[in-house]
């Protein structure tokens, strides 16, 4: 799949689109989800247009891959979640249910999370 320059998150990052920011460094953006499913959930996107984790994993550069995880764990330290845990996803593609072609990263915490995937996934 093609990198979609209009995507949600490019326009975010060119200032198109307002957002609560709660981390930036010459990587990576940080702000908070619109719809968040816990107390804390923030999406952590890299400034690089790259359409998914594996685009990512792959093209991207060492200082941005090492900017990205460290900038989930500052966020996490900063956010409180820490010390009591958090949960860090992304989806790739279209089966995992990946819906902004920009590849990001959801962290949750705030509240005890549940299993990773409903029992009833596990056993199939």
């Amino acid at each position: 799949m093609a990198y979609d320059p209009n995507n949600i998150f490019a326009r975010i990052l060119r200032g198109e689109i307002p957002n609560t920011t709660v981390y930036e460094d010459e990587h990576v953006l940080a702000f908070r989800d619109i719809n968040p499913l816990t107390p804390t959930h923030v999406l952590v996107i890299p400034k690089g247009p790259y359409v998914d984790y594996d685009q990512f994993a792959a093209e991207a550069s060492d200082a941005e891959i090492a900017a990205l995880v460290r900038a989930v764990g500052k966020i996490a330290r900063a956010e409180g979640v820490a010390e009591a845990g958090y949960r860090v996803l992304t989806n790739c593609g279209a089966d995992a249910h990946q819906e902004v072609p920009h590849f990001h990263v959801h962290l949750f915490g705030g509240e005890r999370l549940g299993h990773m995937l409903p029992k009833q996934m596990k056993a199939k």
